[in-house]
């Protein structure tokens, strides 16, 4: 769900407006680096393992990411021999784009609606939200065991 109403078509718009040539794949690699950065450095294998990809793959759209200029490789603080990822200011700023356009549509969709309904729907949608990831998590995890 976070995917197809976060990413998909407001994260078209933005890449129009901000980033023309990006794709997709690109996004989910700057959000995922975005909420990885909160607990530490962040690697291509991080990356790789949240989006549930091949390693080559991730380190192929990084790649094409840096030669872009949305983000940069440098050393570890923690470890010199490790590269960790991270965003470069077009990166910060197409991330600002994304938030600024689902802000925008959202307000859009709850132009009028009421308080009452707007506090029901995002109790409800985290609720949904929250239980889908967990069912999926716990789905998989059943056929890695």
């Amino acid at each position: 769900m976070r995917l197809l109403t976060g990413r998909r078509m407001i994260g078209r718009l933005a890449i129009q407006n901000v980033a023309p040539g990006l794709e997709l794949s690109h996004l989910d690699v700057l959000d995922v680096v975005r909420r990885a950065e909160a607990t530490g450095e962040v690697t291509v294998g991080t990356i790789a393992d949240i989006l549930r990809i091949d390693p080559s793959r991730a380190s192929r759209i990084v790649a094409d990411m840096v030669a872009r200029g949305v983000l940069r490789r440098k050393a570890s603080q923690a470890d010199a021999r490790r590269i960790v990822v991270v965003l470069t200011s077009l990166g910060q700023r197409l991330l600002s784009e994304i938030q600024a356009q689902k802000y925008s549509v959202i307000g859009s969709i709850f132009a009028d609606w009421s308080a009452e309904d707007i506090k029901s729907f995002s109790l409800l949608f985290d609720r949904y939200v929250t239980g889908y990831e967990r069912v999926i998590e716990a789905r998989l995890k059943e056929t890695t065991d």
